[in-house]
């Protein structure tokens, strides 16, 4: 893992992070951001950068040029003064923003809000659905048994539909394909209208429970 200003770079899922949502990387460009940052703040020759990425085959400078535009627009690296992935012309390339890498996380605290209720999360695979063995158990009729799950690593949470009847949501748009999640993303599966939280705080004192339904009258 290495975090350079709003982003993350998980070397593990191949991700490229901002802010907790997933940034597009073709293969080869994430693996020379991969290998800049390895290196940084070394300049990384344009032959070491050619046996990294193509050990056996030969390709063109405008190939490589052409992945740099590519992380560049990824990185919204604009800046000519300060330039996150610096050009030594007719030598190579070099990351030029700070890096930590491998640092720990602040701990972080996550829940789903239904209604009036939390529900708290674990880290790895949180199951939402009608199964009395959910996670996240909704009784309502409009969610399947194994509607959808949240799933929360060191990288952040994603939330992926598992080929529910009525569906997952987020804004309004139905998944067709896991999503990240952010602090106060507001999610449906099927009718059932959900917040995702998370906070550095813990959970606010209010009743945590892992099944949500409608409530017996009084």
């Amino acid at each position: 893992m290495a975090r350079f200003g709003a982003f993350e770079l998980d070397l593990a899922r191949r991700q490229l992070l901002k802010e907790g949502r997933e940034v597009h990387l073709t293969p080869k460009a994430f693996d020379l951001l991969a290998a800049l940052i390895d290196a940084a703040p070394r300049v990384v020759p344009k032959a070491e950068i050619h046996e990294r990425l193509w050990p056996n085959g030969v390709v063109s400078d405008a190939t490589l040029v052409g992945l740099i535009k590519e992380i560049r627009r990824a990185l919204d690296d604009s800046g000519r003064d300060t330039p996150i992935i610096r050009t030594a012309h007719r030598v190579g390339y070099a990351f030029d923003a700070p890096v930590a890498k491998g640092t720990p996380r602040s701990k972080v605290a996550r829940w789903v809000v239904a209604g009036e209720r939390s529900i708290v999360l674990a880290n790895g695979e949180n199951l939402i659905g009608r199964d009395t063995d959910a996670a996240v158990c909704l009784d309502y009729a409009t969610v399947s048994r194994r509607h959808a799950r949240i799933v929360v690593g060191d990288n952040g949470t994603l939330l992926e539909d598992l080929g529910s009847k009525n569906g997952t949501a987020v804004g309004g748009v139905r998944l067709a394909a896991p999503v990240s999640l952010r602090d106060g993303d507001r999610f449906a599966c099927g009718q059932v209208a959900l917040v995702y939280r998370e906070s550095t705080a813990g959970v606010p004192t209010v009743t945590h429970v892992s099944m949500v339904g409608p409530q017996p009258r009084g």
